[in-house]
Formats: structure tokens, sequence, C-alpha cells
């Protein structure tokens, strides 16, 4: 290495590390509002523990707790449970709401025979179908299979129902010169021009899954995540209880960041991002 090199390479030294310290800075600022939150109910957690309270827990108990449940094997088929009724529940309505999405984008007709229908269905809340779903499927998987295809049907529904509507209308009219069935039309034309809004209505739809998933599990099912957190709450084991709840959090966050990487390995394929 000549003199000359020598000394870039010394003033690019300091650069790097600034750059490195920002790199790792930017890393971790995101986890410094949930630090201090930890830190802040631990102290208050023990210092109500201390005054005779056992309605609280720290997270750090919550986090033993947890770790017990893991190690049994209850964490995991619970969590198992739950997400799979979860996703088989939003397979179903993301089907149903996609495809009939699409048929009322296309056909101003349908749309206008439909919405009343539409508009008297949709405000009914999911939980509002469980002494139904009871009555008709009884505890266990098809109850909440129902009640979550019903939940994520309509958010499906309504955003790919807006977004066909907003396709180009040239694009729908070379559909036509070409010949081209409904559908071809839809496979060929509809669905490639709506994938980014299609991303859209299944992370809302994935979000809506787990929450009612979760909600009917304490409600009714005596299966999952939802009635594993009950079960703890009636036991007195607020530790637990607590556990079960950050886990919801975290599987919830992990299935938010899943859903984006594949939204983002999408775009990628067909050339929207680089």
């Amino acid at each position: 290495m000549t003199e000359s090199a020598a000394v870039l390479h010394e003033a690019a030294l300091p650069e790097a590390r600034r750059r490195a310290a920002r790199g790792a800075l930017a890393l971790l600022r995101p986890w410094v509002f949930p630090a201090v939150l930890l830190v802040l109910c631990e102290g208050y957690a023990r210092r109500a523990a201390a005054l005779g309270s056992e309605a609280l827990a720290p997270p750090s108990a919550a986090l033993k707790a947890l770790a017990r449940a893991a190690l049994d094997g209850s964490l995991w088929q619970a969590t198992g449970f739950t997400l799979a009724t979860a996703a088989l529940g939003l397979l179903l309505g993301a089907v149903l709401g996609i495809s009939l999405g699409i048929v009322l984008g296309l056909s101003r007709r349908a749309a206008r025979l439909s919405l009343l229908s539409i508009e008297v269905l949709r405000p009914v809340p999911s939980v509002a179908l469980i002494p139904l779903a009871m009555l008709m499927f009884g505890f266990g998987v098809r109850m909440e299979l129902g009640i979550v295809a019903f939940a994520t049907f309509w958010p499906m529904l309504i955003l790919v129902q807006s977004a066909v509507q907003q396709v180009e209308p040239r694009l729908l009219e070379v559909s036509r010169v070409l010949g081209l069935t409904a559908r071809e039309r839809a496979c060929k034309i509809v669905l490639p021009a709506i994938v980014p809004r299609l991303f859209v209505a299944l992370r809302l739809g994935v979000a809506v899954a787990l929450v009612v998933a979760v909600t009917v599990e304490i409600a009714a099912n005596p299966n999952g995540m939802g009635y594993a957190m009950m079960i703890a709450q009636q036991s007195f084991e607020p530790a637990l209880m607590l556990g079960w709840l950050a886990w919801i959090g975290v599987v919830g966050f992990v299935i938010n960041a899943a859903t984006l990487r594949l939204q983002l390995a999408v775009a990628r394929l067909m050339g929207a991002v680089q």
C-alpha cells in the first residue's frame, strides 16, 4: 500500500465507524420505548405486589411463566390451533371476498343489486354470530372457522371491489377487443392490476383473522391462545395470563412482518420494486 493510499484509508476509517454507529443506533431506536415501558411496568408491578396486590405480575414473572408453557408444550399447541384456524378462516373469507369483489367491481348492475344486502350484513359484529355458530357447529374448529371467515370476508370484499372499480378502463376495453372471457379478463387483466391493493386487503384480513380467532376462544371456544389466557385468569395466575397476552402480540407482529416481506417479494417479482 502506498503512502497516499494509507492516508486515504486512515481518513475513511472514522467515516466508516460513524456510519456503523448510525446504523446500530437506527436498529436500536425502535426498541427504546418498549424497553422503558417494560422497566416501568416491572417497577410498578413489584411495588403493587409489595403492597399485597395479586392482580398484576411483573414482566419478568410473565416471561418465566411463558417459558414454562413453552417447555411443557402447551404454548405451541395453543398457538398452532389459533394460527391454523385463523389461516383457514382467512383463506375461506379471502377466496369468497376476492371472487365476489371482482364480480361486483366489474359489474355495476350486480353492485347495485347487492348494495342493500351488503350494507345490512356488513355492520353485524362477528362475535354476535357466536351463539348461532355454536348452535350450528358446536364447540371446536368449525365454529371458530365460520366466524373468522365471516369477519375477514367483508374487508376483502369492499377493498377488492374498490380496487377493481379503479382499474384503468382502457385495459378492460383492450380485453373486450381481444375477446377475452370473463375468467380470462379477471385473471390476466384485473388481478395483476390490483395486486398492490390486494396486499393491503390481505394485511387487514390477517389482523382481523387473528383478533377474531382469539376473541372467539376467549368467549366460547375451549381451545387456542385466547382460551389459555382465560384459564390462566380464572386460575389466578396473572403472570401466565400476561405472558399469553404478550405472546399474542409477538405472534401478531411476526405475522405482519411476514406479510410485508411477502408483499415486497411479489412487488419485486412484478418489477414494481428494484
